[in-house]
């Protein structure tokens, strides 16, 4: 049984790298780059997930856990200490600011429509919305990148307008790239809790599914891609809305604890090609 387990996991792990390795060699990634991530990714989570009392595993352990020597986690949790930090806030904060440009009534019509913004100078301002909803971003930083995306647009009269709600970098931009690993690595927390979740646990399982089919004709795709241009979005939509109206008060008095909720929605298409047509 435990060497069946573990013959899963590790076809689990090939067939879960095969996209990460597409994306690694499209960016330069060697093989000895990705491998020193791996290690300290080995690190980062047996030191996290399996540690007494709230504290980090200690060395020894993670050296056993992980089967790396002592002196190689070490290493590797020194590289770690000089690293630099990941910047996904980023991201997160354009999304937000964009989110509540759609659904925050101070900035958007009761039907749900982003009103066109002057920069600054108001209450109903890009800056008020930027102070508001991001912070710790300068609103001129915010607002450049936004327009640079394609996600805001300046109007004939000098306002500022939303045209996206959710906050896409383009295509093998350093933002994109990162972006891909953020998103996998919700897919895989929701995989992972499930199947680390004891069945007579009280707390039920996170939602994942798929619907397939792999017998849908090749020349029906586009349309399959439009019809979910539609539906998935109207769905993302409706989710971003419930989840705006459960936001926690910045001027609550109780003390709740937040937390990140949301859903994720891909297309698959698998008919034997790894990239689009050029």
């Amino acid at each position: 049984m435990a060497d069946s387990l573990k013959n899963a996991a590790l076809t689990a792990l090939r067939l879960a790298l095969r996209p990460l390795v597409r994306i690694l060699l499209r960016n330069g990634i060697t093989a000895k780059e990705a491998t020193e991530v791996l290690k300290q990714t080995y690190v980062e989570v047996s030191r996290k997930d399996y540690g007494v009392y709230g504290r980090p595993t200690n060395s020894s352990r993670v050296a056993i856990l992980t089967g790396m020597s002592r002196r190689e986690v070490k290493r590797v949790m020194d590289a770690m200490e000089d690293g630099e930090p990941v910047e996904i806030e980023k991201m997160n904060s354009a999304t937000r600011v964009l989110g509540a440009w759609h659904t925050d009534s101070s900035y958007a019509s009761t039907h749900g429509h982003p009103e066109a913004l002057v920069f600054e100078g108001s209450q109903k301002s890009f800056t008020a919305l930027c102070m508001h909803y991001a912070p710790d971003i300068p609103p001129t930083a915010m607002l450049k990148e936004l327009r640079r995306v394609g996600a805001v647009t300046e109007t004939t009269d000098g306002l500022f307008q939303a045209v996206m709600r959710y906050y896409i970098p383009n295509s093998q931009d350093p933002d994109a790239v990162l972006r891909s690993g953020s998103v996998l690595e919700d897919i895989g927390n929701t995989i992972a809790f499930d199947l680390a979740r004891d069945k007579n646990s009280v707390e039920p399982s996170r939602f994942e599914g798929r619907a397939t089919n792999a017998n849908v004709r090749a020349s029906a795709a586009r349309k399959f891609r439009d019809f979910l241009e539609v539906e998935a979005q109207g769905m993302l939509e409706r989710v971003d809305t419930w989840l705006s109206q459960h936001e926690k008060s910045s001027e609550s008095s109780r003390p709740e604890r937040r937390v990140r909720l949301g859903l994720g929605l891909y297309q698959i298409q698998d008919d034997g090609k790894d990239r689009p047509d050029d």
